[in-house]
């Protein structure tokens, strides 16, 4: 018997890995919307248990999906062969986000592609002038990477910054280079 994957996911979260052009990533989802995005791990073993970490459950096979995740999933793809992607028309799920976190990935999801902003400057955006550490906490737990582009953060003196992603300032070099956005880094080359 298949199981209707809507009536699953009131109850929980469900992932589904899928290819991009910079390796295979993941994405979560409940019945409000998305609810994590992965970047590529070192390994599909890896990436499963980064997503399975939070309690999410794999789609089984001849479960079907909303139509809003085949949507978020098309848009990523594109979005990673460079082919860039505005993201705010994909429902997101943030019930398990604190609600200073939700309030800066509201404000990030305002800078637009191509554009970068400050840890500073997004805690000021967010109503919390003075707490760019705290901002720095939400980017290194965002669970939406690329819906809430926290790549599009920097230090307030240029530099690159941290990235919690596997490949850290590569990949968030590799992020903002597909967006036209070019920042010099050598740091944490394993991608």
């Amino acid at each position: 018997m298949i199981m209707n994957v809507t009536k699953l996911i009131e109850r929980t979260e469900i992932y589904e890995l899928f290819d991009t052009e910079i390796g295979r990533c993941g994405i979560a989802w409940t019945a409000k919307g998305i609810s994590r995005v992965q970047l590529p791990e070192q390994s599909v073993t890896a990436l499963r248990a980064r997503l399975e970490s939070t309690g999410a459950q794999a789609v089984k096979a001849g479960m079907d999906r909303p139509r809003f995740v085949d949507h978020a999933i098309a848009k990523l793809q594109k979005h990673l062969r460079g082919k860039i992607q505005e993201f705010d028309d994909v429902p997101l799920d943030l019930r398990h986000v604190p609600p200073f976190h939700q309030k800066v990935y509201r404000a990030l999801q305002k800078i637009e592609p191509g554009a970068v902003t400050t840890y500073g400057a997004l805690a000021e955006m967010a109503g919390s002038p003075g707490a760019s550490r705290a901002v720095g906490q939400a980017m290194a737990k965002n669970p939406l990477t690329l819906l809430v582009p926290c790549h599009r953060v920097i230090g307030s003196a240029g530099k690159l910054g941290g990235f919690s992603a596997y490949g850290g300032g590569m990949t968030k070099t590799r992020l903002l280079g597909l967006e036209g956005t070019h920042i010099g880094t050598k740091q944490d080359a394993r991608y």
